[in-house]
């Protein structure tokens, strides 16, 4: 496996651009599925996710011309739909937790799918619950196979439905959503999951001939077509790299731009990181963060601790929980972070606490951040990347560190942020990728 060294302690500066947004990605490629006619994408993140995904439609005879590094023509003509009940899929496919959204589209349009057991970060539990559910009230017939860990879904016809879901899952509202699309009859989705991402979604759908309103909100209603055409999306930035990168400025006291940041699309995000005291200009569509000496936590009006919690759009993203609670470490003031959505999230924490970080793991949804204020610098150690967001925060704290600082296991970081180490060098990062 390969691992990144890091020598930290050093200011970057420079723009950097932000990649297309992986979340984002993972369900517009599987909606390629949903059309016989060509559908060009542009700003596809080149990580380790979206190229499987990408990877996986190939091998079901979807055509793919790779124009660049960002742009893909898929044209899914040919599809061998019995692909998915086979080994090669469930080994494949399993490693991807995105690939549970093909089923969606797989259903609606060639009457059967398979879901393999899902891979993806281990972050606690993720439940398929509302794929199923949701995929049932529109008339799938729902079977596993315990011999393969393999889950079958068939209809002659789906049929539109009202449906309130147990809980707002973007995946799963992504599922249910691109099944719909094609159904009989008019569906309606209440408390839908409502993120950018979503919206993409309905965006690009609606482009293919798709009839849904309600884009945006908790109240999804789509009226069925017989088929869809194709299009050309373009993919928005990726606010998780984003928020890292504002996050990464205020830790190494660096004065970074942030090109091309989507700002009307990243709800809450700028401001819970000026709650906690890191300063911004928005310049445009770019974020300017400058040099910062110091940078303090707010409190609440009645002078309590401040509180950061992760909640379902539009509240502010779990995918920033781990950026968040680094960030704090250097800060001035203390923070209680509350991640809600899921119990593992937090289990990286032991390493920072090894840098020289002041951290009360709380239990598994709640730590408390005593922030050190600079006066004791985080110091480089050797550590392991658990997952996508843990790893490129032990990253942001590596950077800021004293000293040396070994990350193994980068393979979860690849997964989800392109060619990271290249992009830290132009800023002025001391890192080097061993294999």
């Amino acid at each position: 496996m390969s691992s990144f060294e890091v020598r930290g302690n050093k200011k970057l500066k420079g723009d950097i651009t932000p990649q297309g947004a992986k979340n984002e990605a993972l369900q517009i490629l599987c909606a390629v599925l949903l059309t016989s006619e060509a559908v060009t994408i542009h700003n596809i993140p080149d990580i380790l996710d979206v190229n499987l995904l990408i990877e996986l439609l190939h091998d079901m005879g979807v055509k793919v011309d790779r124009k660049d590094r960002h742009t893909c023509v898929f044209k899914a003509d040919n599809v061998d739909a019995d692909y998915l009940a086979g080994e090669a899929f469930r080994k494949k496919g399993g490693k991807l937790r995105g690939s549970i959204m093909l089923a969606g589209p797989m259903l609606a349009r060639f009457k059967k799918a398979y879901i393999p057991k899902p891979g993806g970060d281990k972050i606690g539990r993720r439940r398929l619950d509302t794929h199923i559910i949701g995929l049932e009230k529109l008339g799938a017939k729902f079977e596993y196979d315990d011999e393969n860990s393999c889950s079958k879904f068939s209809s002659p016809q789906l049929r539109g439905c009202y449906m309130l879901l147990d809980e707002p899952s973007v995946t799963g509202t992504a599922n249910i959503l691109m099944a719909a699309v094609l159904a009989e009859g008019k569906t309606t989705i209440y408390n839908a999951a409502c993120e950018p991402y979503l919206q993409q979604l309905c965006k690009m759908l609606n482009g293919m001939g798709a009839k849904i309103t309600g884009v945006g909100s908790n109240l999804l209603e789509i009226e069925g077509v017989t088929n869809l055409r194709g299009t050309t999306h373009t993919m928005l930035p990726d606010m998780i790299e984003i928020g890292s990168f504002i996050g990464l400025a205020a830790m190494t006291q660096s004065e970074i731009t942030i090109k091309n940041a989507g700002i009307e699309h990243l709800g809450v995000i700028p401001d819970k990181f000026a709650q906690m005291g890191i300063r911004f200009e928005i310049k445009g569509d770019d974020i300017y963060i400058p040099e910062q000496d110091s940078y303090e936590i707010a409190t609440f009006l009645d002078g309590g601790i401040l509180t950061i919690y992760d909640h379902p759009w539009p509240g502010f993203t779990p995918d920033l929980i781990s950026i968040m609670l680094v960030v704090a470490t250097q800060a001035v003031g203390s923070v209680l972070i509350h991640q809600k959505m899921f119990e593992s999230r937090l289990f990286f924490v032991d390493k920072l606490i090894d840098m020289g970080a002041q951290i009360i793991l709380c239990d598994p949804h709640r730590a408390t951040v005593i922030g050190l204020g600079r006066s004791h610098n985080l110091r480089g150690i050797t550590m392991s990347s658990p997952d996508i967001r843990a790893g490129q925060a032990l990253l942001i704290a590596a950077l800021s560190a004293e000293g040396k600082s070994t990350i193994q296991n980068i393979e979860q970081i690849d997964r989800g942020y392109q060619f990271i180490d290249e992009r830290l060098r132009a800023l002025g990062a001391d890192i080097k990728r061993v294999i």
